[in-house]
């Protein structure tokens, strides 16, 4: 393999090599896939002088932001593609794209950051079961992407039965944060696969020269598990906002709770306070003042008149 360049792995398709081999090494006229780090300062240059990719090749592979696409032209294809991003101590709904430019005997693939469904690829490759054409090989990458995103998605939608039972368990509050995050990290991840899902439709749908018939239905079926993939994350979405309204309302149902019985213990204290709050001025004349069981009588009105109060909040109901 060259040194001092971007290129991370350079394999034949047909005739197969199952070690990555440099570029000057390819049987003449054998169909191969390179891919680069286009992190490197030198990607650019390379693309132009060592593979002849144009300008708006070249602008479409190197930049930063981008989505899942597809644009054609006589020369080639332009493949963008997107999968979850499991790279260590990353969220998945971070998502990675590889930028691929596809011709009817080669393959020019790129990334930013580590992707998993290309290292899974190039194991492939090395036990001697790659793919054999770019089309063979775009749609073994688009089926690994879709692969590694379903378990994410299905993990978002246990939790979210988890978390159901947590707030009928009353700890709405413990899960009312994580009820966001679940709805931003679903739409953060349909964002981009439902592009994907876009992409790979118009790919089998208008079908380029390099892709066979039987990659196109390969691909289909990709596509029909991106569709079923979008509409998990949307059902994911939907039952995450439902149960977040959920949360909330078993909070203001507590709170109300709370403010009704402060509002029955206030109702049945404010004549008690009125009483005692006569008989407490500091003034002459004050009834029973003078005599040895005013204090027990006064006590003795109180309780009379709380537990009248207690027995018309019962007979109306509010207690």
């Amino acid at each position: 393999m060259t040194t001092n360049t971007p290129l991370l792995a350079c394999f034949q398709l047909d005739p197969p090599l199952k070690s990555p081999v440099d570029p000057s090494e390819l049987e003449p006229g054998a169909a191969s896939w390179m891919h680069l780090d286009l992190n490197d300062e030198g990607a650019g240059r390379w693309l132009e002088s060592d593979l002849g990719l144009t300008a708006l090749v070249r602008e479409a592979l190197l930049d930063q932001e981008t989505r899942p696409r597809i644009a054609s032209s006589d020369s080639g294809t332009l493949v963008i593609l997107t999968g979850v991003n499991l790279n260590p101590g990353a969220k998945p709904e971070d998502m990675v794209s590889i930028r691929l430019w596809v011709e009817p005997q080669r393959v020019v693939s790129g990334v930013l950051r580590q992707l998993k469904a290309v290292a899974t690829l190039e194991n492939r490759f090395g036990s001697g079961h790659g793919p054999k054409t770019p089309g063979a090989l775009i749609a073994t990458l688009a089926d690994l992407l879709t692969e590694n995103a379903a378990p994410i998605v299905a993990a978002m939608d246990e939790r979210l039965d988890d978390i159901e039972v947590e707030i009928e368990a009353g700890r709405d509050q413990e899960v009312r944060g994580e009820l966001l995050d679940l709805r931003h990290r679903a739409l953060a991840l349909r964002r981009f696969v439902a592009p994907q899902r876009d992409a790979l439709s118009r790919l089998t749908s208008l079908p380029p020269p390099w892709l066979a018939l039987e990659e196109q239905r390969s691909l289909q079926e990709t596509a029909d598990e991106v569709t079923r993939l979008v509409e998990h994350l949307n059902f994911v979405w939907e039952r995450a906002a439902m149960l977040q309204e959920q949360a909330l309302a078993r909070g203001a149902e507590q709170t109300n709770r709370r403010l009704y019985m402060l509002s029955i213990v206030a109702g049945i204290f404010l004549p008690l306070s009125f009483v005692t709050g006569l008989l407490g001025i500091n003034v002459g004349g004050i009834p029973g003042g003078d005599t040895p069981f005013g204090f027990l009588a006064v006590c003795l009105l109180l309780i009379a008149v709380g537990l009248l109060e207690y027995l018309i909040f019962r007979r109306l109901r509010w207690l």
